[in-house]
């Protein structure tokens, strides 16, 4: 079983910022295993915080599902105050998710597994070179190795 660590996640942005996602929890139940993530920043709300998910299971089918979930709040732009200059707090207006599932029949094997996570993962980000593929991290060893983080 993999142990479970630190997400570290680059964005998009024009300037690359990568975003440290702790383990927050792992919970077992049934034929399915969910480990939690979350951004800890001092400085904004916990339910403003990027959170993530790896979740493993196996279906009645004997199918695997393998899925990783990131969910990105965004924060409400509080500009005005009130008469008694009083300005609230701004909350979280709305997420932006994105999901990656794999389903992986049960007589698949990692090198099958691998070959269609990265064919994936490389036409999503536009990928039209050789590259290698990634085979160590949480997502890769969840995917091709149906190991979930304890």
């Amino acid at each position: 079983m993999s142990a479970i660590a630190n997400l570290v996640i680059f964005d998009g942005a024009a300037t690359p910022v990568s975003h440290t996602l702790v383990p927050i929890s792992v919970t077992r139940k049934d034929d399915k295993v969910v480990a939690e993530y979350r951004e800890m920043l001092t400085t904004i709300p916990v339910e403003a915080q990027v959170r993530a998910t790896l979740t493993l299971q196996q279906l009645k089918s004997g199918i695997w599902k393998e899925e990783f979930r990131v969910v990105v709040p965004v924060m409400e732009t509080v500009t005005n105050q009130n008469a008694a200059g009083y300005t609230a707090s701004p909350k979280v207006a709305y997420e932006d998710s994105s999901i990656f599932t794999q389903f992986s029949h049960k007589r698949s094997t990692i090198t099958g597994r691998r070959l269609c996570r990265q064919l994936c993962v490389n036409g999503a980000n536009g990928i039209t070179t050789t590259v290698t593929p990634t085979t160590t991290g949480p997502v890769p060893e969840l995917v091709d190795q149906l190991v979930a983080p304890t």
